[in-house]
């Protein structure tokens, strides 16, 4: 079930360790959507990305991530992958003492190595987001594990609801297929609006003109999707025409294989998704 839920009525605090893209976009969200900035604590080891935060948002930026824990009802790891293991275990003391519910951002690292390097016992919810999350356009999936409450499970969903829709997966490798399907998501759609776009400027079209039309058919045809009851194959059918010329088109890619490709290559992305996360 997606869900998008209001911030406004969240009480609490909350801690980013990590102050980068995704946690700016987050913490801007946040704000946009009510949260108090005083309640939202933050530290980096980057002093840009503290100035940052602080003149932008006019949250508070702590001098370690010790501080940042102590402060923090609920603590967002927005850390790079493989630094989520050092960055724990550093923190560990500070997590097991105050023991808040630990949200992690960080693709690909499993709970139980969370758990783990965190010291055993936390409240944990993995979560995969995607990055429209930057502009507000996001669909981050969240899978939490048994000590996390239902109060804590909606918070978690409201504070990523700040950034986009949620959606809850039961079983933790459900986010292997999610990262394939919608964490590397954008990027499928960006590959397909380049082909237009070189399509567009082989058959005389300038460059702007084809960018244009690219993107501005991307994105109402998604809002078409995204607002509508019926399929994706039956919005498509309703635009192919019989002998006209997006069947043509059809026509072309269905000989290329272009659809089995594209499922395979979904899949594919799955698979190392699951070896990365083993690792």
């Amino acid at each position: 079930m997606v869900q998008k839920n209001s911030t406004s009525t969240f009480e609490g605090t909350i801690g980013f360790i990590g102050g980068g893209n995704m946690a700016k976009s987050l913490v801007g969200g946040l704000v946009s959507k009510g949260f108090h900035p005083s309640s939202i604590f933050v530290y980096d080891p980057m002093p840009e990305a503290m100035h940052f935060m602080a003149d932008q948002f006019g949250v508070r930026v702590t001098d370690g991530n010790d501080k940042t824990i102590s402060n923090s009802s609920i603590v967002v790891l927005a850390v790079k992958p493989q630094l989520a293991r050092s960055v724990l275990k550093e923190a560990g003391s500070a997590l097991q003492e105050h023991r808040p519910l630990l949200i992690s951002i960080a693709a690909g690292v499993q709970i139980k190595d969370l758990d783990l390097w965190s010291g055993g016992g936390l409240a944990i919810v993995r979560v995969m987001p995607n990055t429209p999350a930057l502009i507000q356009r996001g669909m981050t999936a969240l899978h939490p594990n048994s000590r996390v409450s239902k109060e804590q499970l909606e918070y978690a969903e409201r504070i990523l609801s700040a950034v986009g829709k949620t959606v809850r997966v039961p079983a933790e490798s459900d986010l292997d297929a999610v990262t394939a399907l919608s964490g590397s998501g954008p990027a499928y759609f960006f590959f397909l609006i380049e082909a237009m776009e070189q399509a567009a400027q082989d058959m005389g079209i300038d460059r702007d003109t084809a960018h244009m039309l690219a993107t501005e058919t991307a994105v109402g045809a998604g809002l078409l999707a995204a607002g509508s009851s019926e399929s994706a194959a039956v919005l498509r059918k309703r635009v192919t025409s019989p002998g006209g010329v997006t069947e043509a088109a059809f026509q072309a890619l269905e000989n290329a294989g272009v659809k089995e490709s594209w499922v395979e290559a979904i899949i594919a992305g799955q698979r190392r998704s699951i070896d990365m996360s083993k690792s």
